[in-house]
């Protein structure tokens, strides 16, 4: 689960990690009362409006309705005008940014609407940093990363210059040690308060990780101001939806306007769902079985349009709602249907898959992979349906059939 960078940063403020005061906005009058507040109290006549969706590359993002305006802008009106200035500025940007279509290069060409604003201080920026908790799955630890390419992609630090991404693995028994702290702050060149600011952020935002099991923490940029602070001037958390039971506070922050709406259907049932960008629509049991499925679509030449495990106790409701799901996508040219049958039954499946089509019809190809309990009457029930179903006799074979009928 995704949350937006103001409760990112509200998170952060409880835990005793520096970030700048702001004031989230819902309406265009929220966030020109959100000004004056900010400017008495920090003295700073510079405000930032920030787009609150959950996609990175807001700065350099685009609205549609409005191409000269970005995600994210800076208000300077202040510095010769007054406050009055910057609410008249900020007035403006709300009209515009607020229910508008945002595009970054991570929502894709249709974008993301933008419905929270963030109204937050302007910052003496010194120096930009990155800095990340993420779980390592290799290790099965907490890994903290940090650059001193602060503000740029850290996909592109990478791939152009790897030595620059400073890497501490968190033991989870001691936390992150001081000499590990320490030794990434020399790395980023800090010194003297700056440094000592700097461990306590690190150590705190790795405790901040292991307590809310968040499984990704990025900051980009982590800033050094002029005086030796140091602050999250972003703020990007995942956690693991597995162990939201643990955090009903962390929870309720969900925001459902921003997840897709055939993943939250798909959870109604108990489906585990999630969309992709290809054309074969999967429909399997087992998240193994599902991701060995789309490994073989993509060895034979397609790309799969979603992960889809019914699990093992679907019911033929579960399995007719799946089906709705897939062929609700317009980007779906083709289905498979792989289904090994240990707990969950072949004759299950067949007959939910027999009543999603006579529900909602079938515009593209079939094909249908039975193996296992009951197996036999799954494929009679096939037979009798008078669908217009190619069969196969293993995974490789459907794959191959699926990809070859949806081109």
């Amino acid at each position: 689960m995704n949350i937006h960078e103001y409760q990112a940063k509200e998170l952060m403020r409880q835990r005793g990690l520096d970030v700048p005061e702001g004031r989230m906005a819902t309406t265009v009058d929220e966030a020109v009362a959100a000004v004056r507040p900010l400017v008495e109290s920090t003295g700073n006549p510079v405000v930032v409006v920030k787009s609150q969706i959950h996609a990175g590359g807001r700065g350099k993002g685009r609205f549609h309705e409005h191409p000269d305006l970005a995600g994210v802008n800076v208000v300077t009106d202040g510095i010769k005008g007054g406050v009055e200035a910057t609410e008249a500025a900020v007035r403006d940007l709300a009209e515009r940014m607020l229910g508008s279509t945002l595009e970054t290069v991570q929502t894709g060409p249709e974008g993301k609407k933008v419905q929270r604003l963030y109204v937050e201080q302007g910052i003496a920026i010194e120096r930009e940093l990155y800095l990340s908790v993420l779980l390592d799955r290799t290790t099965g630890r907490n890994l903290l990363m940090a650059s001193t390419e602060g503000g740029t992609e850290i996909e592109v630090v990478a791939e152009e210059t790897p030595e620059k991404i400073l890497r501490e693995t968190i033991d989870p028994a001691v936390g992150l040690a001081d000499f590990q702290a320490k030794r990434l702050g020399l790395g980023l060149g800090l010194s003297g308060d700056a440094l000592k600011n700097g461990m306590r952020f690190m150590k705190a935002l790795a405790v901040f990780a292991k307590e809310l099991d968040a499984d990704m923490i990025e900051i980009n940029p982590l800033v050094v101001t002029e005086d030796g602070r140091v602050m999250a001037l972003d703020g990007k958390v995942g956690f693991d939806s597995n162990a939201l039971y643990r955090h009903p506070d962390v929870a309720a922050l969900r925001d459902e306007t921003e997840e897709n709406p055939a993943e939250l259907e798909a959870a109604e049932y108990g489906l585990s769902f999630i969309k992709l960008d290809g054309s074969i629509g999967c429909l399997v049991n087992g998240a193994g079985l599902a991701m060995a499925t789309m490994d073989t679509i993509k060895q034979v030449g397609g790309e799969p349009a979603n992960f889809l495990d019914v699990g093992g106790g679907a019911t033929t409701e579960n399995v007719t709602a799946a089906f709705k799901i897939i062929t609700r996508d317009p980007n779906v040219k083709g289905i498979f249907v792989n289904i090994f049958g240990g707990i969950m039954r072949c004759d299950t499946i067949a007959n939910g898959v027999v009543e999603a089509v006579k529900q909602v019809g079938l515009e593209v190809p079939l094909v249908v992979r039975l193996e296992g309990t009951n197996v036999e009457l799954g494929k009679q029930i096939i037979d009798e349906s008078g669908l217009n179903v190619l069969t196969a006799d293993n995974m490789r074979d459907g794959a191959t059939k699926i990809v070859e009928a949806a081109s």
